[in-house]
């Protein structure tokens, strides 16, 4: 099973002092691609007036704008599952993970990123910022990751069974074209984001604990504090409702 997964607004520093190269990443015959919107977001970084950072960081903060808006290409290197944090990563806990729980992460989550695309969770990536929804020079970068990267994500993912815990920006990035699974939480009835990326961050380590290869094996699972509500299933979507209890 493969599990489709956010990113994050908030980001850890550091990492190891290297250069990202095509080995770097998913896809590594579509390295050229992503560097063109790489290439495009640093440039825009030397370029851009205060103003226009302020946007597309999403801050007004002097100290936060004048560290991202440094090359990118000289910040050091750090797991994709471990740069990002937030509610669903502090829930999921990656680094008290046991080894072979942070492996199974390893090789069966992918993350979309909006600068860099999609990554698997052991892709190295630099310190960036860039606000969900901000673009540079007008460019539509989830048309471009979509349009560029979808066939080599149909064939990537032909003989998984996919669980997608995406929140609803980053399915503009890839659109699946198989059956797949999404979760819902409800409380009192009502959607609660912080409650989702929390449960999202809670499954996924629980599924990465208990090594589970397929959704029905993802079914049998025992879910603390979730109730299954209803299944609902739409076109190629199963959508799997959890009242929060």
């Amino acid at each position: 099973m493969k599990i489709l997964f956010s990113p994050s607004e908030t980001k850890n520093s550091g990492g190891v002092e290297k250069i990202f190269d095509e080995n770097s990443f998913i896809f590594p015959q579509l390295f050229n691609k992503r560097v063109e919107i790489i290439n495009s977001y640093n440039e825009f970084l030397q370029t851009a007036s205060i103003q226009q950072l302020e946007k597309l960081f999403g801050t007004k903060k002097s100290d936060v704008i004048e560290k991202y808006r440094q090359d990118i290409f000289k910040s050091p290197l750090l797991k994709a599952i471990q740069r990002y944090e937030g509610v669903a990563y502090d829930y999921l806990s990656y680094n008290n993970l046991e080894k072979s729980s942070q492996k199974y992460i390893d090789d069966n989550v992918l993350i979309f990123s909006n600068l860099f695309g999609v990554l698997k969770a052991s892709d190295v990536i630099p310190d960036y910022k860039l606000k969900q929804g901000e673009s540079f020079y007008d460019l539509k970068i989830d048309k471009f990751y979509n349009d560029n990267f979808s066939q080599e994500l149909d064939k990537y993912l032909e003989n998984d069974d996919i669980l997608d815990l995406r929140a609803g920006f980053y399915e503009k990035f890839y659109v699946i074209k198989k059956p797949y699974k999404t979760l819902k939480f409800i409380k009192d009835g009502k959607v609660v984001s912080h409650f989702a990326k929390a449960y999202r961050g809670e499954i996924l380590k629980i599924i990465a604990q208990n090594d589970i290869k397929t959704f029905d094996d993802f079914m049998n699972l025992e879910l603390k504090n979730l109730k299954l509500e209803e299944i609902k299933e739409q076109k190629l979507k199963t959508e799997i409702v959890y009242s929060i209890i």
